[in-house]
């Protein structure tokens, strides 16, 4: 990617991040990124092609910043929590990231439409997200149907502290969720022992 491409993928995602994308023209793109729009035509085709890679950068950015922190658990249960961990590193970023809640929710709610190319992103995240939590909860769950039981019980946690977090709705939405995280995983630990 040329560094003026670079500039103008940078400029989108935060005017479409903080205004919504709707709200935000190729015009504007290319003056914050000191562009032309031609430039950005060359580069992008369109207004539609740069949303979509703004949310496959964004979704790259994050499966980026977790990684180490997954990596870093030693146990199926504390790469849980990691995830919960990274998130809450994620929203304290100094830059805004979550400001104004999940980028992906978002954008869905902007673009619904399955046949839009950036929909596939939007949805494919989600389904990451949550194949991430079924898969890492087959370590803790005593079988594949709790698995996928937790998976989806773990992945409503996690977005609802997204949503709440953006919304301000009260305080330490990401701890809270992480705490009833922990406290489902004792529940799961707990039915697993009495089982045995």
């Amino acid at each position: 990617m040329t560094a003026a491409a670079r500039r103008a993928l940078d400029a989108a995602g935060r005017l479409f991040y903080e205004h919504g994308i709707h709200a935000v023209g190729v015009d504007l793109i290319a003056v914050e990124a000191g562009v032309t729009k031609k430039t950005l035509y060359d580069r992008f085709g369109s207004k539609e092609q740069i949303v979509v890679e703004y949310l496959a950068d964004r979704d790259e950015r994050w499966r980026a910043f977790l990684a180490p922190y997954i990596e870093a658990a030693a146990t199926p249960r504390a790469r849980i929590l990691a995830v919960f961990d990274a998130l809450r590193d994620w929203a304290d970023g100094a830059d805004g990231r979550l400001a104004k809640g999940c980028g992906m929710v978002n954008a869905h709610a902007e673009i619904s439409d399955p046949a839009h190319p950036a929909y596939p992103i939007i949805v494919g995240q989600k389904a990451w997200m949550l194949a991430l939590f079924t898969d890492v909860a087959g370590g803790v769950a005593p079988s594949g149907a709790e698995a996928a039981r937790l998976g989806r019980t773990l992945m409503l946690l996690h977005e609802g502290a997204l949503v709440a977090h953006g919304l301000r709705v009260f305080p330490d939405a990401v701890e809270q969720a992480r705490g009833d995280a922990e406290a489902l995983l004792e529940a799961v630990a707990k039915r697993g022992s009495a089982h045995r």
